[in-house]
């Protein structure tokens, strides 16, 4: 009987498969031996079953591993990230960006010609995460773009989209966004806030500064809200940052906070570049502070610069270069 069950737990060990005949119908005996195979037989099944289980559940982990990869490339096909975005128009240069701390997030920007001589931008970031935080982004996402599309104003769009969110939001969720509307020709930019993050705005002496504009509540939280909007005119080299709160609420290992402070600096360190570069050098700047503490929260940033009308891009970069620095003292004969 010893050598049988030696044999016994040996095969299965090696074949993880359940014996045909169990060890309890050939040994009989009541003593310790007895005890011994039915202890032996009772191990084979439960391992055999939490192997079949172990098997079911990484089938399920796989299937939802690919459907979040998939839901993640859907949520990334709705963000505009061909850039350069308007390659025709030679007045403003736009970039934009965000990095999910999970596999799909709730924060999301967009921007897009309301018609030939207006801009919507905007940006937001949906309370929770994960799957029902993107799925409230994109039906976010699809309102506010509906309302903004029909030429209604920044305040106007803000309402709409809090009175049909609140009307079937039974899980109270809600979302916060910052929405602008640039005037091409003219360079005024008319914007509204919900609860949103302050824009970092550089106007023409080349300086980054917090533009704290006035918040309204944010959107999809009480209905019957109303919004304020306020106008920005965008001088030639004129900048806009706008930003979710994972920017300046990123964390290091000590848990102390990137801030708007840091944002500041490093928006302040190359001020003149494109605002594909400056959102390059804040990847760089929230990189180099986190180290390698966990990202908690999405990180979504766009940056506006506006050209003027009339010169090729490269041309208006260049002239914009040279006013600043014509401005700063830069360049001038000393005598």
């Amino acid at each position: 009987p010893v050598v049988r069950i030696t044999e016994e737990a040996s095969r299965f060990a090696a074949e993880n498969v359940m014996a045909e005949q169990k060890l309890r119908q050939t040994i009989r005996s009541r003593d310790e031996i007895g005890m011994l195979a039915e202890s032996i037989d009772t191990m084979e099944e439960r391992i055999h079953h939490y192997v079949e289980d172990l098997k079911v559940i990484t089938a399920e982990r796989e299937r939802i591993s690919t459907e979040l990869s998939l839901a993640a490339r859907i949520q990334n096909n709705m963000l505009p990230t061909i850039f350069p975005a308007f390659p025709e128009r030679t007045e403003f240069d736009i970039y934009a960006s965000m990095t999910p701390a999970k596999e799909v997030g709730g924060d999301f920007y967009d921007f897009f010609m309301v018609d030939r001589d207006h801009l919507c931008i905007l940006i937001a970031d949906v309370s929770g995460k994960g799957i029902p935080a993107a799925l409230f982004m994109m039906a976010s996402k699809i309102i506010l773009k509906n309302n903004a599309m029909m030429g209604k104003s920044p305040a106007t769009v803000l309402e709409h989209t809090n009175y049909a969110i609140c009307a079937s939001n039974e899980e109270e969720m809600f979302v916060t966004v910052w929405l602008g509307v640039l005037e091409i020709s003219t360079g005024k930019l008319t914007a509204a806030n919900a609860g949103h993050e302050y824009p970092a705005l550089k106007t023409g002496d080349g300086k980054f500064e917090l533009y704290k504009d006035k918040h309204g509540f944010v959107v999809g939280g009480l209905p019957g809200m109303k919004y304020k909007e306020y106008e920005i005119q965008m001088e030639k080299g004129s900048t806009i940052f706008v930003y979710t709160d994972g920017l300046s609420e990123a964390s290091d290992e000590a848990e102390q906070m990137f801030g708007t402070d840091r944002i500041l600096t490093a928006l302040k360190n190359d001020s003149e570049a494109s605002p594909e570069g400056l959102l390059s050098n804040m990847k760089a700047s929230v990189a180099a502070f986190v180290k390698d503490a966990e990202q908690f929260d999405d990180l979504t940033m766009l940056a506006l610069t506006y050209y003027g009308a009339g010169a090729p891009r490269e041309e208006k970069k260049k002239e914009v270069n040279e006013e600043v620095s014509e401005e700063n003292g830069e360049g001038e004969d000393p005598s």
